[in-house]
This record gives structure tokens, sequence and C-alpha cells, in this order.
């Protein structure tokens, strides 16, 4: 797997992984809101599958 997802794109996937997460575990808002394990997974691996059809790439050039 190679990397695509930069610096800024991950802290972003995992703030907001981590607010859907508490949202939904203090009950503001429904079980759906655990799907932020997804984006936290995306930007602690830093690869999204997503991105792969489309050639994005959010990493810096080398």
């Amino acid at each position: 797997m190679k990397m695509n997802v930069g610096s800024i794109d991950r802290l972003v996937r995992i703030i907001a992984g981590v607010s859907l997460i508490a949202a939904a575990a203090t009950g503001y808002i429904g079980v759906w809101g655990y799907i932020g394990i997804v984006p936290i997974l995306t930007g602690t691996f830093r690869f999204c599958p997503a991105y792969m059809p489309f050639g994005i790439s959010t990493c810096r050039k080398e």
C-alpha cells in the first residue's frame, strides 16, 4: 500500500472520526456515528482506498 493521505488530510480525518464517535457515545447522534472508525483508520494508516481509483494523493510530491 502506497501512502496517499497527507499530513493535514490525516489530521482532519482523525479529528472528524473522534468527533463522530464521541457524539455517538454521548447519544448526541445515533449509532451511525460509530462509522467514525473509518476516518480514524484511514488517517492512522495514511491510506484511503477511495482515493486509488481516481489517482488522488494529498501527500507531498517526492
